[in-house]
């Protein structure tokens, strides 16, 4: 993965060393690779390959492109132009989102897919029944296919309800949410196995699903949406 535009000039000063600063808990700069919570050769019908590449570049490769970007944001000064700053901010967030989403998407596989517990009961009493939920989340997926993007199950703060979201690339999504089931759209995610089709991959990610996983999350999510009410 490439810095965004605007950002490339500053990322190359190799030279400067700022004095990096602390948020959120992770020192700028700092940020680790999470390791695969499964063993990507025991997938169903997503190959080791596929798997070990998609997390071994693309997730890794946004983790050390933020390293890279929030180093040099901790070098910006009152003299740094307007656009190299907009440049950095833009890949900031690029980074930031993809490391988050593809922390999900990683997590919520490497189980049977059998859906259970207060995930199976909130999409029932939300959207009728199960079917109808899975159909309206591959149908979403469908409409990425061949394109970028992400097809993420959330639960929405601002409305305090479940919801089912198309997000476009890595920096259009639910402004005020939890993500509690993470899908994958790009081409790298399917590409080597499937090629352009990518409706066998969605049929092969949805016997992988990892529900407890799911339902952890929406436990978070729960107990979040209590506390700030």
């Amino acid at each position: 993965m490439a810095a965004a535009a605007g950002g490339s000039s500053i990322l190359a000063q190799e030279a400067r060393k700022p004095e990096l600063v602390v948020g959120g808990g992770v020192a700028a700069g700092r940020h680790e690779i999470v390791p695969l919570p499964f063993n990507p050769a025991k997938l169903k019908d997503l190959s080791e390959k596929l798997i070990s590449n998609h997390h071994g570049r693309n997730y890794a490769g946004a983790v050390r492109n933020l390293n890279k970007v929030e180093e040099t944001l901790a070098a910006v000064t009152k003299d740094t132009s307007a656009y190299e700053v907009a440049g950095l901010r833009r890949a900031e967030l690029t980074f930031t989102n993809s490391i988050i989403y593809h922390e999900h998407y990683f997590a919520n596989l490497g189980g049977d897919g059998k859906i259970n517990g207060a995930i199976a009961k909130l999409i029932g009493d939300t959207y009728g029944s199960i079917g109808k939920w899975e159909e309206l989340f591959i149908a979403t997926a469908m409409s990425l296919g061949g394109g970028s993007g992400w097809t993420v199950l959330d639960y929405n703060f601002h409305t305090n309800e479940l919801r089912t979201y198309w997000a476009d690339h890595h920096t259009l999504g639910l402004a005020y949410g939890k993500p509690l089931l993470v899908l994958d759209m790009f081409e790298h995610a399917y590409q080597l196995d499937f090629g352009p089709n990518h409706a066998k991959y969605i049929e092969a990610y949805f016997v992988n699903i990892n529900y407890d996983e799911v339902n952890r999350r929406l436990e978070q999510a729960m107990a979040a949406a209590k506390a700030m009410r």
